[in-house]
């Protein structure tokens, strides 16, 4: 299927992500590399929309990890979450860490949908998830955790014998809940999922790209782009150009990727109306919401 990557394309994903060299297999070494990705390799679906308008015969794109990271170190863009975690996964395997692929629901569904990575560190795992960006890996334990960076909102706290993670994902207005459900996961079982997403995601339409930033979070949402500190969040509606821009200076995607985009009617199609309708509210409270008073704001 593919092969795991090569001291030379490792090398060169540490370096653009600014480590000088592989750090130590540990908690920190861990913590260092997380963080990294975080600010510098986006949850983005800019390589499959590309894929899905104009290459319906072959597999999606960003399965091999070589290729997905050829891609980055070229264009700037990641890919959604199958790809990204699939990357992840075998980028930490390289240094040396205990990753393993694990599967998941997103918003709690039963349907598994979403990709991640979980590292085992003296008989502890740590989720370090490529979607939700989490800037800390999470314990995975018996205890709930809550991060204490509320830009990138992050809890974790276990359910019938796996664990449900809480992410904030804009726009979305409140935590959304991932719940654990395969572990390990195969990689074949990554790209059959992937596939299926054709079928079935939120992110086969309209432009969707996140990363972080020191202290803040950027988003664009179709043509919306959000700009979250801890301070405030901002929401802006661009018009054609201002979101290529953006998508240019500020997230780093090369002009020739984003070329491609607007040629295979991606563009267009992110300032339409989504033909698929919005998710249900999230009306369950995250652990740290739970014990608030109700007059809570």
């Amino acid at each position: 299927m593919f092969t795991a990557i090569g001291n030379q394309i490792r090398t060169r994903v540490l370096s653009r992500l600014g480590l000088e060299s592989a750090p130590v297999a540990d908690l920190d070494g861990l913590r260092a590399v997380y963080a990294a990705w975080c600010v510098s390799v986006p949850f983005d679906n800019i390589a499959k929309l590309i894929a899905l308008r104009t290459a319906s015969n072959t597999p999606l794109p960003g399965m091999d990890p070589s290729e997905f990271f050829e891609r980055w170190l070229d264009h700037g863009v990641g890919g959604t979450c199958w790809a990204t975690a699939n990357s992840l996964c075998e980028l930490l395997l390289a240094i040396g860490f205990n990753a393993r692929r694990v599967a998941g629901s997103m918003r709690d569904t039963g349907y598994i949908g979403h990709g991640s990575v979980k590292v085992r560190i003296e008989k502890i795992d740590w989720l370090v998830d490529s979607s939700m960006l989490t800037d800390v890996p999470l314990p995975l334990t018996n205890e709930v955790f809550i991060a204490s960076n509320s830009v990138y909102g992050a809890e974790a706290e276990p359910a019938n014998g796996s664990h449900i993670v809480w992410a904030d994902l804009p726009p979305n207005p409140t935590l959304i809940p991932c719940r654990l459900l395969m572990d390990p996961a195969t990689p074949e079982f990554y790209v059959e999922r992937y596939e299926a997403s054709r079928l079935r995601s939120p992110f086969n339409e309209r432009l969707y790209i996140r990363r972080n930033r020191p202290g803040a979070r950027l988003v664009l949402d179709a043509n919306t782009r959000i700009h979250k500190s801890a301070q405030a969040q901002h929401t802006d509606d661009l018009n054609r150009d201002g979101l290529c821009e953006c998508l240019i200076n500020e997230f780093n995607i090369s002009s020739e990727m984003v070329d491609a985009w607007i040629r295979s009617g991606a563009l267009d199609a992110s300032f339409a109306q989504p033909s698929t309708p919005t998710p249900a509210a999230i009306t369950r409270l995250h652990p740290s919401a739970r014990n608030r008073p109700l007059n809570f704001r």
